[in-house]
């Protein structure tokens, strides 16, 4: 009877501490299975529910340390060794990514996740025949995959099409269990005749269209079959690469967009590469970056001509995007990156990083060690418009219109004018929770807005599609 015992107090306690997360009490629900597992060091499904609840909230390193150690401590299970494929995917290390999937695998030569996984690899190293292989075994019953829902009432339903190469638009967060229930497609996987979900919302979520030309021609091609209202549809999408839309966005009022070109890599090899740069107009510093990469990753700024042919070597693929460098720093020599989204036309203040270094990212910024930037940053959250004053709240208005995509977003400064400098404006902006420091508690009304606004997006097109249907 102790073992029936043992049993049921597991699963109360697992129901409970899935509770907690349900009631959006994250924190509370991470503890409780790191208690659970502090008295049953190996319990796999607290395992693998407290690995998840890291994932969703961005904390990668510790999803793949509770990972690791399920996967040794349960090495007849395949679920450990592909859910940490999953993370280390997205940490970027492919290498040891293929590596799990392919132990699980080994596991269950059936089991679906480590296939899709692989699939995904297969598409990202140029692969499309292995690939194609690997996506019949990860989706034997067709190329669809459906979520659980676990609401009270009707669900609202979505198809959402993504990009086996990645830069897609991060819907982590907005998707709610509780609200939706969602069927996922890659696009790499559909062929013509797929059968598709009846009365669901499409919703496009390839949002980086210098890496996903390909994804987005195949998305078309699904939504034309599917029918009906698309969130972000492909050709609203594709029009942000970053060289067109640097060229479209210049030309509104108030706003400036440093110029990009796409530049073969070989060009920038020649010895006569910093003259073919001048001609063009550009000057020192440059700005070299791979296109396809976000967060700082393949983008580095050159001071003469004589670095050109070393850096750009050092960046991956065939091309080069080549932009003006446009010198923002303040008077005390810090640079400032603000990031608004752009949510069924609405503006939405996200944060605002403040670093010593030209390249700015909120994670390495140095908002922890000063109170000031913190304090402005808050100013900025709590009064967008008063904060950046009303011509650069114009400008951002226009260039949200101009993007007229229901989900995206803008990453820019302010120069010297007080015009809006934009860094980069497209559908792949990330929604990143502030954690659970109270030094950064000022950041979550903003959060939540931006949240709360795209999951009632979803839910309006929805219902405003069964309308027309």
């Amino acid at each position: 009877m102790s073992g029936a015992h043992d049993a049921g107090d597991l699963d109360g306690r697992l129901a409970a501490a899935a509770a907690l997360a349900d009631d959006g009490q994250v924190g509370a629900a991470i503890a409780s299975y790191a208690a659970l597992l502090h008295e049953r060091p190996h319990a796999l499904e607290a395992m693998l529910r407290l690995a998840g609840l890291f994932v969703a909230e961005g904390n990668l390193a510790y999803a793949r340390a509770v990972l690791l150690e399920a996967a040794t401590a349960h090495p007849e299970r395949p679920e450990p060794a592909g859910l940490l494929g999953n993370v280390l995917v997205d940490l970027g290390e492919t290498g040891a990514a293929a590596r799990a999937y392919e132990r699980a695998v080994e596991i269950d030569p059936e089991y679906r996740l480590a296939h899709r996984g692989l699939a995904v690899l297969a598409e990202r190293a140029g692969q499309p025949a292995e690939a194609a292989g690997r996506w019949r075994l990860g989706y034997p019953d067709g190329v669809l995959a459906t979520s659980r829902y676990r609401g009270t009432g009707p669900p609202v339903r979505l198809l959402v099409v993504s990009s086996a190469l990645g830069g897609n638009v991060p819907l982590r967060l907005v998707l709610d269990e509780r609200r939706f229930a969602w069927t996922e497609l890659f696009a790499e996987a559909y062929a013509p005749g797929t059968a598709l979900p009846e009365g669901a919302l499409a919703v496009n979520a390839i949002g980086d269209a210098d890496r996903c030309a390909r994804a987005l021609e195949l998305a078309d091609a699904v939504f034309a079959q599917a029918g009906g209202p698309v969130v972000n549809p492909p050709a609203r999408v594709r029009a942000t690469a970053r060289a067109a839309n640097a060229a479209r966005l210049a030309g509104l009022p108030d706003v400036v967009a440093p110029r990009a070109r796409l530049i073969p890599r070989a060009t920038l090899a020649a010895a006569d590469a910093g003259a073919r740069l001048a001609a063009e107009g550009f000057g020192w510093p440059l700005l070299l970056r791979a296109p396809g990469f976000h967060t700082g990753e393949h983008f580095v700024r050159i001071d003469a001509a004589t670095d050109l042919a070393a850096a750009a070597d050092a960046l991956p693929g065939d091309d080069v995007l080549a932009l003006d460098f446009a010198d923002t720093a303040a008077g005390d020599g810090t640079y400032r990156k603000y990031r608004v989204l752009s949510i069924g036309g609405a503006l939405h203040p996200l944060h605002l990083a403040i670093s010593r270094e030209w390249k700015v990212h909120y994670f390495s910024a140095a908002m922890a060690e000063s109170a000031a930037f913190r304090a402005q940053e808050r100013a900025f959250l709590e009064d967008l418009p008063g904060t950046l004053g009303a011509r650069a709240h114009a400008a951002l208005l226009r260039i949200a219109a101009l993007l007229a995509l229901d989900y995206g977003g803008i990453d820019f400064a302010l120069d010297r004018d007080g015009c809006v400098v934009v860094f980069e404006a497209n559908a792949t902006m990330a929604l990143v929770p502030p954690g659970d420091d109270p030094g950064f508690s000022y950041r979550r009304p903003a959060f939540d807005a931006a949240l709360a606004a795209a999951q009632e997006l979803l839910v309006r097109r929805a219902r405003d599609g069964a309308q027309n249907s």
